[in-house]
């Protein structure tokens, strides 16, 4: 049947590695792609298509953050000091010295990625509780530099105003065509993410994640890949950073706070730690349901009893918020991923549910 693995025989190692070998896995991947291209950013409104660019950008930034905790199981609580490497890094490039948009994405990438490798340098010597404070020291000291050096920022919460992204002559001015822009980036970043994982790379990754001591004994070079997965981890984050930045229009410290880091670690908890699918699950849960839950308040405005009716929105989006998060903790602590293979595994083996 198409949505079973009955009667698909790999007699080739390239169709054995293949990612999606049941035909109703290429068809949904395809359906889907097909969607988010060509449907969905004409059905919706502006509002909804803004929603949309935010959570793209936030999945690339959640793959980069679950390749190394999710995968790798290095915690890191200063993943939005790479975004602002990154985005600083394009926005300097770009407004100072003339680079086009896609060498500034890169570069952005290049320098997260650099300042990775020296912040995952405690991470050959400590981990748990004690690596999660070395990044949350990489987070402070990002900012303060950021705030401190004028060369940087320009002085104490200064900001870059960027120019739009632009490839030759297309330029991306519009909400839709910064949607393509953020799609296209996303569709890379899950694939980069799905190869990474199932290569070597990301096989010594899991083995470092369960028992590092066993596999380094087997070989497992653990300094060499505990800092390959800071780099690509902070490449994505930079990457992410950037478009950010692009997308917005400006690069300001505000926007990768300490905050801003603990969101993104959500994003994965939420989504399933060691799944980039999950990451496109928790980064859109994140996004989209606090600001779904403030246009569902909004409605119910001249209803409440209450003076000051905005800081009650606000206030109580958050309660709804965090209390939605540990209910759905509580139900399912392996995130999202795991009750969409729950769903999954249900149809592979229907009726026969034993």
């Amino acid at each position: 049947m198409i949505n079973r693995e009955c009667g698909i025989f790999r007699t080739t190692y390239q169709a054995d590695m293949s990612l999606y070998g049941v035909p109703l896995a290429r068809i949904t991947v395809a359906a889907f792609a097909l969607f988010f291209a060509l449907v969905f950013p004409f059905v919706v409104d502006h509002k909804h298509l803004v929603w949309a660019n935010f959570a793209g950008i936030s999945i690339v930034a959640a793959i980069g953050l679950n390749l190394l905790t999710g995968y790798t199981g290095q915690i890191s609580i200063g993943h939005a000091a790479f975004m602002a490497t990154g985005g600083y890094t394009a926005a300097i490039m770009t407004t100072r010295a003339d680079v086009p948009f896609w060498v500034g994405l890169i570069a952005g990438g290049v320098f997260a990625s650099a300042y990775g490798l020296i912040v995952g340098l405690p991470s050959v010597r400590v981990k748990g509780f004690y690596l999660a404070i070395a990044t949350l020291a990489a987070q402070f000291i990002t900012e303060w530099i950021i705030n401190h050096v004028e060369w940087i920022g320009g002085g104490f919460q200064a900001s870059i105003i960027v120019p739009p992204a632009s490839l030759g002559p297309v330029r991306f001015d519009t909400e839709l065509e910064k949607y393509y822009l953020v799609l296209a980036l996303v569709v890379l970043a899950v694939v980069a993410g799905l190869n990474i994982a199932r290569s070597r790379l990301g096989r010594a990754f899991v083995a470092i994640r369960d028992r590092d001591v066993a596999a380094e004994i087997i070989g497992v070079d653990i300094f060499r890949y505990k800092l390959l997965s800071f780099m690509i981890s902070s490449f994505f984050a930079g990457v992410a950073g950037a478009l950010y930045v692009y997308y917005v229009g400006t690069a300001t410290i505000e926007a990768f706070q300490i905050s801003r880091s603990i969101e993104i670690l959500a994003m994965i908890i939420i989504g399933g730690l060691g799944s980039i699918l999950g990451s496109i699950f928790g980064a859109v849960f994140v996004v989209v349901l606090p600001l779904a839950l403030e246009d569902i308040l909004e409605f119910f405005r001249g209803v409440l009893p209450v003076t000051d009716i905005d800081t009650f929105v606000s206030q109580l989006k958050l309660m709804v918020f965090g209390g939605l998060i540990m209910l759905f903790l509580m139900v399912e602590p392996e995130g999202l991923n795991r009750l969409w293979r729950n769903v999954k595994d249900y149809f592979r083996v229907w009726p026969f549910s034993y």
